[in-house]
């Protein structure tokens, strides 16, 4: 891969996935492939910084509440657009319509009753579940944390894996369909995967079968999502990210 290409890569993953204030570089499909395959480990570093937070908060206050300010400090580093991205796509779904109509309800700016309710379950999800991954280790917390963000961001690559199209002509989501190759998803589940070896130490099974169980999960919806729109879009995206970050949560906090 040239330079060049791993540069705008890694500036264009920054810029899509964090809030962190770099300078753009060049934006084309080669750039956004490199962005994708990078996203696991913008999650990762994500989570590290958020486990941070989880670790300070929970050494001040109550756990719920250090796992509230955690979910917030989250949304606040993405700027929001994954939870935006959640409610415009299930919005959509809930409409029953397919097609351009579909597609018409995720541009409105307003967010429906479906996808308030998807962003009520989802936050309160993750924040029950940090709640409860504060009490653990800081290793395991941390890990669990990173496992989670990571895995949430590796469903982005399986959303613009080769062979799903895109539901627009312009927009993130025709500039990043199809441009992800099967080695960079593998070699990110594989890291993912060994990171969440660490989160359930005495049960080292429950972090990869949480990722793996999420993933699959995220396919289907995202097939399901194909057919009702013909293809993926940035709010699709955005609503993998969500799902899956939560579904992983979800499945490293159930007792064995």
């Amino acid at each position: 891969m040239p330079e060049a290409s791993l540069t705008d890569g890694v500036r264009l993953a920054l810029t899509t996935f964090t809030t962190v204030p770099v300078r753009a570089g060049r934006v084309d499909r080669s750039a956004a492939g490199t962005a994708m395959a990078l996203a696991p480990a913008v999650g990762a570093v994500l989570g590290v910084l958020l486990g941070g937070v989880l670790l300070l908060a929970g050494a001040l206050t109550a756990p719920l509440v250090a796992a509230g300010v955690t979910v917030g400090v989250g949304a606040l580093l993405t700027r929001g657009l994954h939870l935006d991205g959640l409610a415009d796509t299930v919005d959509a779904l809930g409409s029953y319509r397919r097609g351009p109509a579909a597609l018409e309800i995720m541009k409105k700016p307003d967010v429906g009753p479906f996808g308030v309710v998807a962003l009520v379950v989802v936050l309160l999800v993750q924040a029950a579940a940090l709640a409860e991954l504060a009490a653990r280790s800081w290793p395991a917390l941390l890990a669990a944390v990173v496992t989670a963000t990571a895995a949430g961001r590796l469903a982005v690559g399986v959303a613009c894996r080769r062979g799903v199209p895109a539901a627009r002509p312009e927009g993130l989501g025709a500039l990043v369909a199809g441009t992800v190759e099967p080695v960079a998803l593998v070699v990110g589940a594989l890291a993912v995967a060994l990171v969440a070896v660490a989160a359930v130490p005495d049960r080292p099974w429950q972090g990869p079968l949480a990722v793996v169980a999420a993933l699959a999960v995220a396919g289907w919806l995202l097939g399901h999502v194909v057919r009702r729109l013909g293809g993926i879009t940035g709010d699709v995206l955005g609503a993998a990210v969500e799902v899956v970050t939560t579904l992983v949560y979800l499945g490293l906090v159930l007792s064995g």
